[in-house]
């Protein structure tokens, strides 16, 4: 008997044997266009050669040792982080996963003010672990054990609904959680209304503002945090995937009034030196190349060039996290761009597809997906 892997994920018969910038190829040595970015994870490009150099580099000197000791690399991260995300009073705490970034991050909130209470919203998504998949609306994931009355849900951009809770639950609200872009809800952009609202009742009320950029942070929306585009400032911002363009790495970002105390937080792969190599890596492609802008151009021409194309519905996003609804005739469409036109996409259900590309997405590119997207709704229509 020999062991299987549990059967968690629906697989595509495909096998990826090399990758290069916004390109894979299978092991029969067909090219494919990734506008999937492996779940919004390749920010800087496949195997971009400063960070294949960072990380050998690093490699060869040391991969690992606990956080029981300076590593200088994770101060550096830090200095750049700020500079890159224009939050330099902020401090940093360094983990591995998204989930896990969310997940110190309500319970930092509730060190803080010693409250309860999550408010998350319909349609949000913030992880698998204990108490961020109890704060994300899906029923199917959340086990038995991770059920919290601790958690309420609110409407999404609805701030009326969220004033009301303020005003009756207030002293116990301990944070919000929000995405500024949902991803695994749809691609659905929480308004500026809505976030400055959220930054106001808030600081009003001593609750923590958690900003969840993990999938729409990172430059992708075209500004660092996709919070940004509403002017406001979060108390924590967390992060991952884009944060390290496959690496695992994660973090939060912590505004000043939070106190740190010795024990409240911890991690043992956290900030090891391999992932803040990475992370670095990433930081400093972005600068060097102004991904952040050319994520806000490429973004913006694509979403124009589909809002022409008639049978394509709500077309919407920000930068290149983009999605868009397909009537039933066309339902089939994302599988008919990866098994016939050779690019892979993202999708959200029950009809919407997800485009999540490198942030070093080119123009040709852009315009080859078009055409192939074109071509294939032609076919059906």
């Amino acid at each position: 008997m020999t062991m299987k892997l549990f059967d968690v994920y629906p697989i595509n018969d495909i096998t990826i044997v090399k990758a290069k910038g916004s390109y894979v190829w299978d092991l029969e040595g067909q090219q494919y266009l990734d506008l999937y970015g492996g779940h919004a994870v390749i920010s800087i490009g496949h195997t971009h050669p400063h960070y294949v150099q960072r990380i050998t580099d690093q490699l060869n000197k040391v991969g690992f040792y606990s956080n029981s000791i300076h590593i200088p690399l994770q101060q550096e991260l830090a200095e750049k982080l700020g500079k890159v995300s224009g939050r330099p009073d902020y401090r940093l705490f360094l983990c591995n996963s998204g989930a896990e970034a969310n997940e110190n991050a309500l319970k930092l909130a509730s060190f803080h003010n010693g409250r309860k209470k999550v408010i998350a919203f319909r349609k949000s998504f913030h992880g698998r672990t204990s108490l961020a998949v109890a704060a994300t609306d899906n029923p199917a994931i959340v086990a038995p054990v991770n059920q919290t009355e601790n958690v309420v849900f609110l409407p999404f951009n609805d701030e009326a609904a969220l004033g009301d809770y303020f005003a009756q639950h207030g002293d116990e609200v301990s944070s919000v959680i929000v995405e500024g872009i949902q991803g695994v809800g749809g691609i659905n952009e929480a308004t500026p209304g809505f976030l400055q609202a959220i930054s106001r009742l808030t600081k009003k009320h001593g609750a923590i503002f958690i900003a969840d950029s993990i999938q729409c942070g990172y430059g992708r929306s075209g500004k660092f945090f996709s919070h940004d585009h509403a002017g406001v400032d979060a108390d924590i911002y967390t992060m991952a995937k884009g944060m390290g363009n496959g690496f695992p790495v994660a973090g939060i970002i912590i505004a000043p009034q939070l106190q740190a105390k010795h024990g409240m937080l911890g991690t043992t792969f956290g900030g090891n030196h391999l992932a803040c190599a990475a992370a670095l890596a990433v930081l400093e492609v972005i600068e060097q190349e102004g991904l952040i802008a050319n994520a806000a151009e490429t973004g913006g021409y694509i979403m124009n060039e589909l809002r022409k194309i008639p049978q394509l519905m709500r077309v919407r996003g920000k930068g290149l996290m983009i999605g868009f609804d397909l009537p039933e005739e066309l339902k089939e469409l994302r599988k008919d761009l990866l098994f016939s036109q050779h690019i892979f996409t993202g999708e959200a259900k029950p009809n919407t597809i997800r485009l999540l590309p490198s942030l070093a997405l080119r123009k040709k590119d852009a315009d080859g997906f078009l055409e192939a997207i074109q071509e294939e709704i032609t076919a059906k229509c």
